[in-house]
């Protein structure tokens, strides 16, 4: 068995990067993205949770700022599933949703940057207009809000449940995305700087670091994919996810930490193009609960500290 995205899923991927990259929600739309996991049935793709992935690690890649994961992974097959009404305008890319996160605190729910609020508590899903009261975080291009208002979807347990798996995909995957985007720019910079008379990336120490963020990436990707296959094929799916989000959050972790030693001092300047990538690394690694995750995956197999 060849475990690795197939030719059309890179190919895929490959296609959304430039409307991602320029935030175009038009040009995404245009490409039925939003309708991509909503079911054939139903007027959509009828895609599976693994043809995305490569598709949101390059949402993280780009760090969005639009709430592109939550409408296109998790709001709109969840929607369809329930038959409401409101499926269609996330399906079209005319509506935007935010997912409310612990507390409700919602990326991208600020400022006009979504239409709805998708909360995903206990089994159950509410959802409500964007609104509230804005949230100070580390990313300030999240625009996040605190969002509480919201009314219950008529969605059974099962579509919530898979609608819970989607979101932890979806910030493992963008996660990886990130870690990329960060070690690319840093592989960049460390070649063009100059320092004894050599390129700081020929130094041993430079490499160390590198070579380990490198490694980490390398070992979280493919859990990502199997978490989503997990999720597809309904096999120990919340164990797998829980253990790709946990991966991804430590790879980008790692990276970001890497990126900035190695940039030396441009790395620590605010204004420089990384930290909008590192931040928005720190971000998701606090709204991804790692700690919860960790308990669960030891409650399951029995490990001592794990969660009853």
């Amino acid at each position: 068995m060849r475990f690795a995205p197939t030719d059309d899923q890179t190919a895929l991927a490959e296609a959304v990067r430039e409307p991602l990259a320029a935030a175009d929600w038009d040009a995404l739309a245009g490409m039925d993205v939003f309708a991509a996991l909503v079911p054939a049935d139903a007027g959509g793709l009828g895609l599976a949770e693994t043809d995305l992935v490569g598709v949101l690690e390059a949402a993280g890649y780009a760090a969005v700022a639009l709430p592109f994961s939550a409408t296109a992974f998790v709001a709109a097959p969840l929607l369809a599933g329930a038959g409401d009404p409101r499926a269609a305008d996330a399906a079209a890319g005319r509506a935007r949703v935010a997912l409310a996160g612990p507390r409700g605190l919602t990326p991208f729910a600020f400022l006009g940057n979504a239409d709805w609020v998708l909360h995903l508590d206990d089994g159950v899903a509410r959802i409500g207009a964007s609104a509230g009261d804005p949230a100070a975080t580390v990313d300030t291009t999240l625009a996040a809000a605190w969002s509480t208002g919201a009314e219950v979807l008529a969605a059974g347990p099962e579509l919530v449940r898979r609608a819970e798996l989607r979101a932890g995909l979806a910030l493992a995957a963008e996660l990886v995305g990130l870690g990329r985007r960060m070690l690319d720019l840093t592989v960049g910079y460390v070649k063009q700087r100059r320092q004894f008379g050599a390129p700081v990336g020929s130094f041993q120490a430079v490499k160390h670091h590198l070579a380990d963020a490198t490694l980490g990436l390398e070992f979280a990707a493919p859990e990502v994919l199997a978490a989503a296959w997990a999720v597809e094929h309904d096999t120990d799916a919340g164990r797998a996810v829980d253990a790709a989000v946990v991966l991804a959050a430590e790879a980008a972790h790692d990276a970001g930490r890497a990126a900035i030693q190695c940039h030396g001092a441009i790395g620590y300047t605010v204004e420089y193009e990384l930290h909008r990538y590192a931040k928005r690394a720190w971000a998701l690694e606090a709204l991804a609960a790692t700690g919860a995750r960790l308990d669960r995956i030891a409650a399951s197999l029995d490990l001592p500290g794990g969660a009853s």
